[in-house]
């Protein structure tokens, strides 16, 4: 005698449903996998928005729509497997979870705490700064900096391709040290078999035709920190003085960009209340200046300083993004590429179908190191006794790395668990949550409605790309496969 089990009742499952191109997509959540919706799928998500239905009960409804029988019983069960619609018995789907050891990819190495300019928003050096730099050293010696690249060869596991960023304070400044840096991580990386990758960051006031060339010659990417023209520019990244610095970089970048020939060299913007218009800064950076992406971000602030933006400027920055957004879409549709790395970000991570346990790889798969040799979770936090995470010659404190990382779990933020978009998000930037909120596993939730809004935007490009050039989708599948 067999006991009768009980009817199997569905749902329907989390999701955030688009229109793109007239076509309709969902973002499936648990998985952070796309699904074009026909005329099936969509009669099925109708028919239970209405409330649960058992299965034979779904299966009438269904065939009352004009289904056939077997089409109803094969469309329920492919909707189920792919979470489409969800029943009491589904599993649910996990976010990424934390190996037991924790293989590092990336090391940002620190070369110097000291920069030429004042910039006033800087997060090391301005009103919200975290870093307590006092009797540490402000240049990374040769000994610190191949005990550097020692631990990130011991402690990367078995990965064939690892990555050292070059930052400061300015980077450039302890450049003689950053030469000695790349020869030696090419030996001892090439005595192992293995590749490694180099970039920097710098505000581009020390370049000169000979760094250039090293730089190109040795592959090194680099991200000039630029805030667009000069009357923008020369707000806030000035020196100490107060003179701005547009002037003295402007001829540099563009000797970057046209003698860097190995590498494409890209602009990062900080975004403030006196520094927000979005597409003049891109234009000028893009198109004038020739910087293959330029990215932008608002600044990390308390809300009480000055120049942070404040809700009215952080609308207007998405509208301008939608705008930038829009002319992406054209260009993707042509196999052309555009230059606006907030959207070719997100659409990367969307390809990829990433489902974040963590905002960024910050104390997981990267880790920064200082002038001293103290560990942090990245570059921001460099320098910071609260946050440090060991030493270079003793190793990793695993027991505050794991504080640190169980504090960043998307499972720890509580209010993220209903938010559509926390595959992608996680709650956001530690850096930022510890500036507003004290706490590095704080959800940023003063940016929840404007991720969600321009998620949304980024998934409708999406859409749109996979209906009229699919193609271009796959060049970020293949990126990624050839990392």
């Amino acid at each position: 005698m067999t006991l009768a089990t009980e009817p199997r009742v569905y749902r329907l499952g989390e999701f955030h449903r688009f229109e793109s191109q007239d076509s309709e997509f969902l973002y499936l959540v648990p998985a952070g996998a796309i699904f074009a919706v026909d005329e099936a799928v969509a009669k099925l998500i109708a028919t239970l928005s209405a409330g649960e239905l058992e299965h034979q009960h779904l299966v009438d409804a269904l065939t009352a729509s004009g289904l056939s029988i077997s089409d109803a019983e094969e469309l329920i069960s492919e909707m189920y497997h792919a979470g489409v619609i969800a029943a009491s018995d589904s599993i649910r789907e996990q976010t990424q979870p934390l190996p037991d050891v924790f293989p590092i990819q990336t090391l940002v190495m620190n070369l110097t705490n000291q920069c030429n300019l004042s910039c006033q928003y800087c997060y090391e050096f301005g009103a919200d700064k975290v870093a307590t730099p006092e009797g540490k050293p402000k240049f990374m010696d040769l000994p610190t900096a191949k005990a550097s690249v020692d631990f990130l060869l011991a402690q990367s596991g078995d990965r064939r391709a690892i990555h050292i960023t070059f930052f400061g304070g300015e980077t450039l400044m302890n450049f003689p040290l950053l030469k000695e840096v790349v020869t030696y991580a090419n030996e001892k990386a090439k005595e192992q078999g293995r590749n490694i990758d180099f970039s920097l960051t710098t505000n581009a006031t020390l370049l000169t035709p000979a760094i250039i060339q090293f730089l190109s010659e040795n592959h090194i990417g680099v991200t000039v920190s630029m805030d667009g023209p000069k009357e923008m520019h020369d707000q806030l990244r000035v020196f100490a003085n107060g003179k701005g610095s547009y002037d003295i970089i402007e001829p540099k970048v563009r000797a970057l960009i046209e003698n860097h020939r190995t590498r494409p060299i890209t602009a990062r913007v900080t975004l403030t209340s006196g520094v927000s218009d979005v597409i003049r800064i891109f234009r000028h950076l893009k198109q004038d200046l020739g910087f293959h992406e330029v990215g932008f971000a608002p600044v990390t602030s308390s809300p009480n300083q000055l120049y942070s933006i404040g809700q009215k400027g952080m609308d207007g920055m998405l509208e301008q993004f939608h705008v930038l957004a829009d002319e992406y879409l054209e260009y993707a549709v042509r196999g052309e590429a555009h230059g606006f790395s907030n959207v070719s970000d997100t659409l990367a991570e969307l390809c990829q179908g990433v489902n974040k346990s963590h905002p960024c790889g910050a104390g997981l798969g990267l880790l920064g190191v200082g002038p001293s040799g103290d560990l942090a979770p990245c570059h921001r936090f460099v320098d910071s006794d609260q946050h440090a995470l060991g030493h270079i010659s003793t190793g990793i404190d695993r027991e505050k790395q794991a504080d640190f990382l169980q504090r960043g779990h998307i499972d720890s933020k509580y209010d993220c668990h209903t938010c559509w978009a926390r595959p992608l998000c996680a709650g956001g930037c530690h850096h930022e949550a510890f500036v507003r909120y004290g706490d590095t596993g704080h959800p940023n939730l003063h940016y929840c409605d404007w991720i969600r809004d321009w998620t949304n935007k980024c998934l409708e490009i999406y859409g749109a790309i996979a209906v009229r050039n699919p193609g271009f989708l796959q060049q970020f599948a293949e990126r990624k496969a050839a990392q």
